[in-house]
This record gives C-alpha cells, sequence and structure tokens, in this order.
C-alpha cells in the first residue's frame, strides 16, 4: 500500500513547513488528489488519520479534495493558532 509512504511523506512535509515544535498544533491538514494520480484517495485518508493520532500531532483531521487530472499536493495546514496558516502556493 504505497498511501501509506504518501502519508508519511505529507506528514513529513508539515514538519518541514512548520517546523518539529509546531506539529501538536497542527489541527488540519487539506490534501488535492487527483483521480489519475494513483493514489486511492480512502485509503490515503485512513493511512493519514492513523498517523495523525499518534504524537506529535494532536488528532488533526485530513480534508482531502478530490479533483480530475493527476495531481496530489498538499495545499494547506491548519493550526491551532487561527492567526497563522502555511499554504502552498502553486
Amino acid at each position: 500500500m504505497h498511501e501509506m509512504s504518501v502519508a508519511l511523506e505529507v506528514c513529513r512535509l508539515a514538519e518541514e513547513q512548520v517546523g518539529v515544535e509546531g506539529l501538536p498544533r497542527v489541527v488540519g491538514m487539506g490534501l488535492e488528489v487527483g483521480h489519475r494520480s494513483g493514489v486511492m484517495a480512502d485509503n490515503l485518508a485512513f493511512c493519514l488519520d492513523t498517523l495523525l493520532t499518534h504524537p506529535p500531532f494532536r488528532a488533526a483531521r485530513s480534508v482531502i479534495r478530490r479533483t480530475d487530472g493527476s495531481a496530489l499536493r498538499l495545499e494547506w495546514l491548519e493550526l491551532d493558532d487561527p492567526e497563522t496558516e502555511y499554504a502552498n502556493t502553486p
């Protein structure tokens, strides 16, 4: 199941964006998953939900937006600080 390695990479990207000390503040993350990306969105959601319930995350939620095409990207991270949001811009 390569969705687990994708989920691990998403968690690594979150760490890269907010730093290790910021990971417990992540309360949500949004991903874009294209129908032709080769990733099964339901399996990815399961893997992410499993990883995000363990430290250093605190039960963050994942939101997967399914699209046409082959896109696979982390779109946003939501932190418990409402004034700070990290987003990847195209």
